[in-house]
């Protein structure tokens, strides 16, 4: 490595450290935990940063990767989902192949990312299976583009498009429906990658460390805002997290919650008719908790208890009540995040919130 591209690494090293400031913000948790999970929070968005700009950031020869996972989680994520991006560009034309799988729900969109810019990523265009043609065999096309095709499937773009974002939701993740088998190709692409150069791996480094920073920023202003209204599920204004690559199918609601010990949040509402819902709980960095190996985390439609009364009740507390209530597992915090979507519903109700002395419910 000669000295100019050491100083480079350095450059990107020092920007990068620029991220860790997220740690020490006034309102973030100082509990053992809530920091030690903070660093490697940022950890995980150094890899996303990576992943995304250097190792699947070539437009013309797309190729997917996770950007959110079991493992690698970003501003609320879906523990039912699996999440797939690809990087695109507009003035070039793509075609998507698959098959159906049984997923509950698959939906497609283009973005317009600026993660490393602002911490947003507006929608461009959206496509839900749904409004979708798909032959009896499960196979589909999708052509991405500006202009509409003749005929087929069409995901639009916007001048501004740069994310392809796939979403494929389970009922029961770890049951027996199959995701859809995709591949993007670029139809107008040259014959073979561009190799790699020293000016582009610095744009590249120069933007990883840009994502880290603008994206740790721009969620934990998410959790200030939702501190502002604790032991609350609230939809705030929907377009917030559509900016950020929210689905316009899904409604979401945030909330902040914060516990003393005895205490637990007590959550009561109706279930519209849907899709699909799910509640996750999250630390203050909007992450999941560890769902392959916690199986009180989250909560799905799946295996949710409805009340006698139609009403879905549950409880948020270190230990589990009992029946008949749903438990979800504080997994040592004493407060953090919450999110509860529902896909494809007409009706959002905004559940009833209240804190509670956890003995009382076991009574």
């Amino acid at each position: 490595m000669t000295n100019g591209l050491a100083k480079e690494w350095s450059a990107f090293c020092n920007r990068l450290a620029e991220a860790g400031a997220v740690l020490e913000r006034a309102s973030a948790p100082k509990a053992p935990l809530d920091q030690a999970e903070g660093l490697r929070y940022l950890t995980r968005l150094t890899r996303a940063a990576f992943l995304s700009i250097i190792e699947g950031g070539d437009a013309d020869f797309p190729r997917f990767y996770r950007l959110t996972s079991d493992t690698l989680k970003i501003g609320g994520d879906n523990p039912d989902n699996l999440y797939l991006n690809a990087t695109i560009r507009a003035d070039r034309t793509y075609v998507l192949h698959g098959q159906r799988g049984t997923v509950s729900y698959l939906s497609f969109g283009t973005k317009a990312n600026r993660f490393a810019i602002d911490g947003g990523m507006a929608s461009t265009g959206e496509l839900e299976d749904a409004a979708m043609d798909i032959a009896p065999d499960g196979s589909f096309a999708i052509t991405v583009s500006q202009q509409k095709p003749a005929q087929g499937n069409w995901l639009p773009m916007q001048a501004d498009s740069s994310m392809l974002l796939v979403r494929q939701t389970f009922l029961d993740r770890g049951g027996a429906e199959s995701p859809a088998r995709l591949t993007i190709e670029c139809l107008d692409r040259p014959a073979r990658p561009a190799p790699a150069d020293p000016a582009m791996m610095d744009r590249s480094l120069t933007a990883a460390a840009a994502f880290v920073t603008q994206t740790a920023r721009a969620f934990a202003g998410w959790s200030e805002m939702f501190m502002a209204r604790p032991n609350e599920l609230l939809p705030w204004d929907q377009t917030i997290f559509q900016n950020v690559g929210g689905d316009p199918n899904i409604h979401y609601l945030h909330g902040y919650w914060r516990l003393q010990p005895g205490e637990a949040w007590l959550i009561e509402t109706e279930v519209p008719e849907c899709r699909f819902w799910n509640f996750v709980l999250q630390n203050w960095w909007m992450e999941s908790a560890d769902y392959t190996f916690i199986p009180h985390a989250w909560l799905t439609k799946h295996r949710a208890r409805i009340g006698d009364d139609g009403l879905l009740r549950i409880v948020v507390a270190p230990s589990d009540p009992g029946a008949p209530y749903n438990w979800i597992d504080t997994t040592g915090h004493a407060s953090g995040t919450a999110l509860l979507r529902w896909i494809s519903t007409k009706h959002h109700p905004i559940p009833r919130c209240r804190v509670v002395p956890l003995d009382s419910l076991r009574a």
